[in-house]
Parts: C-alpha cells; structure tokens; sequence
C-alpha cells in the first residue's frame, strides 16, 4: 500500500479515512453499533395493535421497578366470564395492588381453583404465553388509557381484598368494587413489554 492511499467509510455524516484498512473497519463497526436504535417509531399509538406483541398498546405503565407497556389481549376469545375462586380463603399471596403478574403467579400455584386467574395464565397469542390477570392499579391504568379495548362491563383484577372479596373495575363507569370471589365476571388477559 502507498503512504497516499487512504481506506475511506462513509455513512450520513460520518467519514472515516485511514491509510490502515483494520482501523477504519474497527471505528465503522463501533459507529454503527453505538447508533441509537429508533424504538419510538416502533411503538404503536395507545389503542393500537402492537404487531407479535398479542394485543393493544395499553400505554407505558409506571408500575415495578422499572417501567412496562401493559398489552391488552384481543380477539373473540380473549375476554371470558369466570369466578375469581378461592371463597373463604385468604392467600398469603395476590395482595398487591399494583403487580398483577405476581398475584396471578400467586393464584395458580395453589391447590385452590381461581379460574380468572388460570384463564389469563393459560392465554396465548402471537406466541407469548406469559399474559397474567391485571392488578387493581394496573385496571384502573388501563380503564383511562383504553377503555373501549374491554367490554363495558365488571372485570376480575388480580388482586385480593379478603378471604371473602377481590376487586373488580367496571369499564363502563369506571367504578373499583370489592366483589365476593363466587360472583362471576369478565377477565382479560394482559401481558408486560419491556423496552
């Protein structure tokens, strides 16, 4: 190689000239690596289908340690009536107000039954079958942010009150209610997307 010659890349903005070839190729490399995906664009409109993600943007929800987009499982199947189970029993366990995920982790892996919580657990679309019954806060959430996504009526949460009660959300009025576990409701589906 001649002393004149230079090796030259060349992307946007971005030149990168050297008479050595290997450092040029190692400088484009770590350029192209450190551009920032563009993730914004990639995220549909609250209401929207998320295309693989099993359902509707439900919004970013500010729950956990970090935040989540809340998915919100469509189609015919995804929204069924069930008791929440469990009459008379007080879980150690499905309290949280905000972490539906584990509530419903908390659910179905007692001897107990809580249909609700097993039809969401046992859910899959677009191959995710991580989807779980939403907490009380993460209902309320998602009653402001697509409430037209759930039928106008009583939803199961995931979330216990009692050895008696659990909470459920009317998505007509948008009224938070103890309800007696034997009471039959609708439960819907949810999952978590991390970005």
């Amino acid at each position: 190689m001649q002393a004149n010659q230079l090796t030259t890349y060349t992307r946007g903005d971005l030149v990168i000239s050297s008479p050595d070839q290997s450092v040029v190729l190692k400088l484009a490399t770590l350029a192209i690596a450190a551009e920032p995906a563009n993730v914004a664009n990639a995220i549909p409109a609250i209401g929207e289908y998320w295309p693989g993600e099993g359902g509707v943007n439900g919004g970013l929800f500010p729950g956990g340690d970090r935040p989540y987009y809340l998915i919100v499982s469509t189609g015919s199947d995804a929204e069924a009536t069930h008791e929440w189970g469990g009459y008379g029993d007080e879980l150690n366990g499905a309290n949280s107000t905000w972490d539906g995920k584990a509530n419903t982790a908390d659910l179905v892996n007692v001897d107990t039954s809580h249909p609700a919580a097993q039809f969401c657990a046992a859910f899959e679309r677009d191959g995710h079958s991580d989807f779980y019954l939403m907490s009380r806060r993460e209902a309320s959430f998602l009653e402001i942010t697509v409430p037209k996504v759930f039928s106008p009526a009583y939803h199961w949460t995931s979330s216990q009150r009692s050895a008696n009660n659990a909470y459920s959300l009317d998505f007509g009025g948008g009224w938070l209610y103890s309800t007696g576990k034997l009471n039959e409701r609708l439960a819907r589906p949810v999952r978590r997307k991390f970005i």
